[in-house]
């Protein structure tokens, strides 16, 4: 059996030193493969987060805040990231895949339950100015995203934890010259990646203006997330929401030599939805619910292999939108986060050590031995990320 692996292994490996050797022979075509890993150490001084509750309604009792990734106790890993991408003339490919427990979060929407492929589509130029993609992609929604290689902070934000991460579709991208960049796409559900079972789609745009200093986009999703109803097919009480849309906007400057600004806010709210009754489908009656955030990104430079950053994110949730702080009897709530992460540089190698603070509106927290409840907890982490 191990004969097998490595005789597997083996083959696999002359495949691609073969394809990328043959690949630098022709000047039009290249192959490339790319990626990192990331592990970390983690402690939030034995307080609990409360949120969000279990699929039986209990809470999750995890020694971290409501946001994706970083938020396992101690020593702990985060994913092995892959890359390998080809570029022809024309067109080309992306196949991203991971493994660990970072990756496993950001491809939760697979029905086979593989949650290895991260990305994995393919593009045609129809001409300079536009590209056609199709397949699995990132989303193109907000200011972070899921790669620790690219991020600034190791931890995520609010804003990022609770926004889209993957899509499946067909992507047009647009490139107007002069900086000006667009794009369109009609996309299965979010995050629901290997295939569309409830047959509803969503729609996707942005437009952006790009330079050297930086650039500024807006975002835009729109889409029936989870079906609609036919009390002819659906059990008797089965409900489904409304209509998502999502507003966003992004940007990020070099305002000088050392200082970078970067900015996120978004808005998103699903509609009324509908329940299956023995009068047929109808509305459920329920209000419109929804988030609102808003983070800042200031970054200093200090030297060419240290700078210091900070996130200041403010985010709230309305109508129980998502159960995932403490809210109050309206299903209204709070929180503010500050991370404050430097990193260190040398050559692949990022160290990143990360003091973060959550503060809720309602209580969301409590710590081991006490019995009292708390709205603030405080986090450290220290991660190690190699890019190659």
């Amino acid at each position: 059996m191990k004969f097998k692996k490595l005789r597997t292994i083996y083959i696999a490996t002359l495949m691609v030193l073969s394809f990328t050797a043959y690949s630098q022979s022709d000047s039009t075509k290249t192959f490339t493969l790319s990626g990192s890993i990331d592990t970390y150490v983690h402690s939030s001084f034995g307080t609990r987060n409360l949120y969000p509750l279990d699929n039986d309604g209990n809470p999750s009792a995890t020694y971290a805040p409501s946001t994706s990734f970083a938020d396992l106790k101690g020593f702990s890993l985060g994913m092995v990231n892959l890359i390998a991408s080809y570029q022809g003339e024309k067109a080309g490919f992306t196949a991203d895949v991971v493994f660990g427990p970072r990756g496993r979060a950001a491809v939760f929407g697979t029905a086979s339950g593989q949650a290895i492929i991260n990305q994995m589509f393919a593009y045609y130029k129809l001409s300079d100015a536009v590209t056609l993609n199709l397949g699995q992609f990132n989303t193109f929604v907000g200011y972070e995203v899921i790669s620790p290689a690219i991020n600034f902070h190791y931890s995520t934000s609010y804003l990022f934890s609770w926004g889209p991460f993957n899509h499946t579709g067909l992507r047009a991208d647009f490139a107007f010259g002069d900086g000006g960049v667009a794009k369109l796409a009609i996309m299965n559900p979010t995050d629901v990646v290997e295939f569309n079972p409830v047959n509803t789609y969503t729609l996707g745009a942005q437009i952006g203006k790009t330079s050297d200093a930086g650039g500024i986009w807006l975002n835009l999703l729109y889409g029936d997330q989870d079906g609609t109803l036919d009390d002819k097919v659906d059990a008797l009480g089965t409900i489904s929401n409304g209509t998502l849309f999502q507003v966003d906007l992004t940007t990020g400057w070099n305002l000088s030599e050392t200082f970078y600004l970067g900015a996120n806010t978004s808005y998103q709210t699903v509609g009324e939805g509908e329940r299956v009754t023995v009068d047929g489908v109808v509305d459920r009656g329920n209000d419109a619910s929804s988030f609102f955030g808003v983070a800042l990104y200031p970054k200093l430079t200090l030297s060419e292999t240290f700078a210091l950053g900070l996130r200041a994110e403010y985010f709230s949730i309305s109508k129980g939108h998502l159960g995932i702080i403490g809210l109050d009897t309206d299903g209204n709530g709070s929180v503010m986060e500050f991370t404050l992460s430097g990193n260190y540089k040398a050559g692949g190698f990022t160290f990143i050590p990360e003091v973060r603070i959550d503060k809720t509106s309602e209580d969301s927290f409590f710590k081991d031995g006490e019995a009292e409840l708390k709205d603030m907890m405080a986090t450290v982490n220290l991660a190690a990320v190699y890019k190659f």
